[in-house]
Formats: structure tokens, sequence, C-alpha cells
């Protein structure tokens, strides 16, 4: 089967839209691209079925890849039958594959090759036939001490070691064995004996049991490492007598003295072959199944986390805020340029309250600042209450700012090219103001795995979770658009068509040159070429351009049809952007063309409408409860308002100011059952929760949100058609990973 036409049946698309979508790929179309420019090409697919197509064309190459080794092997050996060649050219999974290569995989010395060395294969053969024979007296025949065989005991032994490998091997039978374990193998842990009390982070799984297929990603992933720590063991089995029948339906055909024989190597075969590596599989796809859960749920957060509101171009005053080594303050431009940096000390020890004011309210008044920021960190419930009782204008907006991942970037090689004389202090204020401004513009010269949105993003397969978060970030920087002028490399590197070499080019060239002044001078940058160019130029912004579809989502290669819209209603295209009654005018169907149809002229109509617009949520600033700074201040059934940081399978963290995130468990976080905590909640949401429990000593706080009349997790402001880009990726692809098996 073709490859286009076995995903087309698993995405249940037709096989012309995934011929073209294979195509456009090939000829190095990118993802965003494709679905923003592509669309009368591929049926107007989304970027979620893009990135499937995608994966599964790369995952099918590796399959027919390994095919090729196998039967290149096979046929090495002298032993490729029409009938072998047939059946593994039409296995469709791995494990299919390797088991029907399993029998022909050159091997280490095994009990059985050595037992076939003894010359006893035939005696396996004629055991496994179980016709009615005297079997002792026919391994009898099979005695030869020059070969190591004594008596007709160990003859019997190597035949069916011959015979336990024989089962071992059969394709039938495994594929069997592999559907009894996902149906009914168990996962098991236990505390290694002493080590009950320095492993008590894993108390919940020192005696635990439950169905495989059952058990959530984030136990899966707990236990496992509780396993590499050494503080537990686990099992990954089914009930081992009810396998073994399995097997002995399908291999004894007799009852006699010889099907004893082939039941005593079929227990064998299960016990020291079967069972070890059915688990061994188990535990893979175990591992995968909760791998790709994890990182779902990391995308998703992500996703939220990017596309939060951003506060826009105003002047910020941020603060780094601390007790000891004081507050760092920085004051940023409308364009986050560092303007001025000081040091104040409002808080313990030193309680330099009127001295630090005076400072705050000195650098307000001197760069017109518009709003404060301070981090959520050490000290950042005292600061901000500092800050909000200096009386600062009414118009000056504060706001605490998630600084999760900002000494990350400090300390990266990112900041010290940025701020090269500054301390890390410095960088880490300038990064929490900046994160206000624009939150995706920040973030994403970070690592997203320190953001720390995700669950065990450290234990999943790490390869997996660049892919996906990649997928991820570039899904919303293009959504968003991006300013050529004034971007971060880093934030030029997930432009469709880009990447870092020519995302630090494009700096390099503007550094040099002075700003561009429209999007064909993007051409003039160094090794970037017509393919880079198609693929990039929709998604970067120039701000007053003389041509106003420079800061708009409207392609370059349709600017012609544009201007033609704009002559035959004898006007400017700036008029078409300004009058909606000249809009109204245009007959989409009097402009199709060979390459442009109306699903795109549809995007240019809209994008006409509100040029360059960003799909984020507009920005509504948030404040903790008053009072409530730390854990101690709570009190069971307080209700407090929070911002969700992180949802996870099992529930929700949010953030209600204690600088200690509480957990509302998934059984919290509605009155009626959810089996998926994101349907309620998203990170970056603000809630009302109900304090439940609070133990200070091991800072755990609970909480509930039922009872609450709540939206559903709210998303970022609904789409026109032109802003499918900006989709939940994560969210789409994970629906369709599961068609796809190993």
């Amino acid at each position: 089967m073709m490859y286009s036409q076995l995903i087309a049946q698993e995405l249940s698309v037709a096989n012309k839209q995934v011929d073209a979508t294979i195509k456009l790929l090939e000829e190095g179309g990118t993802v965003p691209f494709i679905a923003r420019y592509r669309k009368e090409l591929t049926g107007s697919l989304d970027e979620v079925q893009i990135a499937a197509v995608r994966d599964r064309l790369q995952q099918l190459k590796e399959l027919d890849k390994r095919r090729d080794a196998i039967l290149k092997s096979i046929e090495e050996q002298d032993k490729l039958t029409d009938e072998l060649e047939s059946k593994i050219k039409s296995a469709e999974t791995m494990s299919v594959l390797e088991d029907i290569y399993l029998p022909y995989k050159p091997k280490r010395k095994t009990k059985a090759s050595m037992a076939r060395e003894k010359g006893l294969e035939p005696l396996a053969t004629c055991i496994l036939e179980q016709s009615s024979l005297d079997v002792e007296a026919e391994a009898s025949k099979y005695i030869n001490e020059e070969k190591g065989v004594a008596n007709a005991d160990e003859a019997l032994k190597g035949a069916r070691d011959i015979i336990a490998e024989t089962v071992n091997e059969n394709a039938e039978a495994r594929e069997k064995m592999r559907k009894y374990f996902q149906q009914h193998a168990t996962i098991k842990s236990k505390v290694y004996t002493g080590k009950e009390e320095e492993g008590q982070k894993y108390k919940d799984y020192f005696e635990w049991e439950e169905a495989l297929k059952d058990a959530p990603s984030h136990r899966v992933l707990a236990m496992r490492r509780g396993e590499s720590e050494l503080f537990l063991m686990l099992d990954v089995l089914p009930p081992e007598e009810e396998a073994i029948g399995i097997l002995e339906r399908q291999f004894i055909t007799a009852n006699n003295a010889a099907a004893e024989q082939v039941k005593l190597a079929i227990r064998d075969a299960y016990k020291r072959l079967l069972s070890t590596s059915m688990e061994t599989e188990m535990r893979m796809l175990s591992k995968k199944k909760a791998d790709e859960e994890a990182i779902d749920v990391f995308a998703k957060n992500l996703h939220k986390l990017l596309m939060a509101a951003p506060l826009g171009s105003k002047r910020v005053l941020a603060i780094d805020p601390g007790f000891r080594t004081g507050c760092k303050v920085v004051c940023l431009d409308a364009q986050g340029k560092l303007l001025q940096f000081e040091a104040i000390f409002p808080n313990e020890p030193q309680k330099k309250v009127a001295e630090s004011g005076a400072v705050i309210k000195h650098l307000v008044d001197k760069h017109n600042i518009e709003a404060i920021a301070i981090g959520n960190g050490t000290a950042s419930r005292e600061t901000e209450d500092f800050v909000r009782n200096l009386g600062l204008p009414s118009s000056v907006t504060i706001v605490m700012v998630n600084e999760s991942g900002a000494s990350i970037y400090s300390a990266s090689e990112i900041a010290r090219n940025e701020f090269p004389d500054q301390d890390v202090t410095v960088r880490g204020a300038v990064s929490i103001g900046r994160r206000l401004m624009d939150p995706l513009a920040e973030l994403v010269k970070i690592d997203p795995k320190s953001i720390g949105v995700g669950q065990y993003q450290h234990d999943v397969d790490q390869s997996a979770l660049k892919h996906s978060l990649d997928d991820v970030v570039m899904s919303c920087v293009n959504a968003v658009g991006v300013e050529v002028n004034t971007a971060s490399e880093q934030l030029l590197t997930y432009v469709a068509g880009l990447g870092p070499q020519l995302a630090k080019n494009i700096v390099e060239y503007r550094n040099q040159n002075g700003p561009f002044t429209n999007r064909a001078a993007i051409k003039n940058v160094q090794r970037l070429g017509e393919k880079a160019f198609e693929q990039a130029a929709g998604f970067l912004r120039i701000k007053g351009a003389a041509n106003p579809l420079d800061d708009s989502a409207v392609h370059p290669e349709a600017y012609s049809l544009v201007k033609k819209m704009a002559k035959d209603l004898n006007c400017e295209v700036k008029d078409l952007i300004r009058d909606a009654s000249l809009r109204a005018k245009i007959d989409l169907k009097q402009y199709v063309t060979d390459t442009i149809g109306l699903p795109t002229l549809k995007d240019i109509l809209a994008e006409l409408a509100k040029p360059g617009r960003d799909p984020r949520d507009k920005f509504e600033a948030f404040s903790f409860a008053e009072g409530v700074n730390h854990i101690e201040d709570l009190r069971i059934g307080m209700k407090i308002p929070g911002i969700v940081t992180n949802v996870t399978n099992f529930g929700a963290f949010v953030d209600v100011g204690v600088h200690q995130d509480g957990l509302v468990h998934i059984s919290q976080l509605a009155d009626h059952y959810i089996s998926n905590p994101a349907d309620v909640v998203a990170v970056q949401q603000k809630v009302m929760v109900t304090v439940t429990e609070v133990d200070v000593a091991r800072k755990r706080i609970s909480l509930s949100m039922k009872g609450e009349a709540k939206p559903q997790a709210k998303k970022s402001a609904k789409p026109k058609r032109q802003r499918e880009p900006e989709t939940d990726m994560a969210a789409k692809l994970a629906a369709l990973k599961g068609k796809f098996g190993r």
C-alpha cells in the first residue's frame, strides 16, 4: 500500500490531500506555511493534520528501512522464500516485523544452539510432532558421550531447549502473548527492604498493583523513576498459568508422553524466554504511552503559556524581589531595551522602606513607567505590598509575573550576549519585565523544559519531547507573526523556513544596514534564498512599511492580486484596509486563479479587515488576596483567587500568592466527574479556589474548585479562518497518535 493511501485511511482524509501534503513537505515546505498558504493543494488540512502526515511518513519510512535490512539479512543466509518475503513485505508494525525475523536473527550461543550442536534437533522435531512413541527409547538413540549427551534425560533436556526456542520464536504465539499481556498484565511495585525511610517520596508505591492498561502516565513514570533510583522493584506480568494455557492450546495436539515433553518445553519457553521478552516489550510500550501522554500535557500547557495575553509595548519597571540581597530593579522602554537598573532593600533585614520607595517613585516619574512587573519568587508578596503602598498613579499597572525559568535565562549564553556587562540578577529582572510585555518573545529564549509546566519532563524520551515542543513553539510564533526589525534571534529562529543560521544572518544584516523597509529587502540577507523567503515572508511583519501589506499575513505572492482588487474598485490597497464598505464590494469568485482559490481569498479578505491581528487575548491585570502572603496565612475554608501554573493528568497546580503552589486534585476540579483536567482548566487561567488542607511542615496545600461557577478552560480568542495555524496543535495531535500503532 502506498504511503499516502495508508496515511489517508488513518487520518480519514482524501488520498489527494495526503499526496499534495507529502509533495509539499518533500519540497521543503514547513507545517505553518503549508497550512496557511497552500490550502488549495491540501484541501485546507490544518497544522495538526499536516504534522501528523509528516510524522507518520517518517515512521513508515523507518519501517521500510528496517524491512529492507531484514530481507537482505535473510537473503544472505539463503533462507528467503517467496512466502517469507510476502510476510515481511505485508508486516504493518515494527513488532510484527521483528517477530517474523526472530528465527533468522543472528544469535549468541543459546541452550537451543548448543543442543543442535549435539545433534538433538531431529529428536526435538520428532517429539514436537507428538506421535505415539516411546520417548525414552527414542531419546536413547541420541546418547553420544563425545558430544556431551551422557544419557536419555540429557537428550530430552536438549530437545526441550530446542522446542522452547521454537515456541518463543513462533510469530503466531508471540502475537497471542502480546495481546494477552496488553489486556491482562499488571504493574506491581514493592519497596526494597531497608529503603523505606530513604524512599519516603515513593511511599504510595511501596505495595502497589494495578492493571497496566489502566495505569495513568504519571504513576507509570513515578514507579519507573523509583525503580531507576533503586527504591522500588517492578514487575509487569499477567497471570502465569493462563498465559501458559494459551501456548498449550496452540502447540499441544495429543495426549501422550511426547505431548508431556512439549508441555515442559512450553512452560520453560514462557518462564525463561517469552515472559521476559514480553515484559520488556510491555515496559517499552507503557513507557512510550506514558511519554506520549506526559509530552501531550506539556505541549498543551506550553501552548497556553506562550499564547498568554501580552501587555504590549509599554514602558515597564521590573523587580526581581529578594530579602538579604535586596531587590533588583530595571527600567525598560516600550521595546524592552534596558534603560536603567538599581538595587533597593525594602524587605528584611535592611527594611529601608522610605529610601526604596523614593527610588521607585523617581524611576516611575523619570521613565514615565506604565506598568510594574514583580517576579513571583522569594519576597514577592512583601515586595508587592511595598509597591502597592507607595501611592503610585492609578495608571501604573502592578502585576505579579511568573518568573519560572528566568534564572535559567539569566545564566545562559543568550543572556550573556544580550547583556555582557550586567550580572545575572539584572538579566533576570529584565526577563521578568519582558515576559510581561510579550510572554512569547521572551519565553522562546528559555529551554521549554525549564519553564515548569510539564510533568516528569526529564523522564520522558527527550528527542520526542523536543520534537513536540518545537512544533508547539513554531505554531505559536507563526500564529502571532514576528516583527522582523525588532525580533530577537531566538524568536526569528522559529519562523517557518528560517532556523538558527538565517535568524542570525537577519539580525546581523539589520545591525549593519538598519531596519528593513519592505519584505522584498529580506531577500538581501546572506543565504536567504527564494525557498526560505517563500516559507517565511508571510509570517514576518514590517511595521510602518510603505506597503501596508508588509505588516499583514498576506503573502507577497498575493500582493498583485490585492492590488488588482483595489484597482478594480478605483482605490488604493490602504483604502481597502481602512474601509469595510469597499471590502464588501469585492466578489471573491472573480479573483480565483489556477493557484489561488476561495480558501486563500477568504483569508486575504479577513486579513485586510485586521492586518497583522494578534490572536492572543487582551491583557487583564490580576491580584492575589490581600493579607495572604505566606502558607501560614492560609486557613481551611478560605476562598481566594489564584492562577493556574500547571495542568497534569491528576489535577492542576494553582499559585495563590504564598510562594508554594497548591494542588487541585482532579476529583476537586468540578462538581461532576471529569477524566481530563485540561477540559476544565488551562495554564494562566484565573480561578477561585477553596483551601481544603494545609500542611506547613511538608509545604503542601490542597485546594478545591467545587461549587465554583466557572467556564471551561479559557482559550485564545476564537480565530478567524485565516488564523488556523494558531490552533492548539498539541490537543489535536494527541488524538491522532493512537491511530498509528507502533
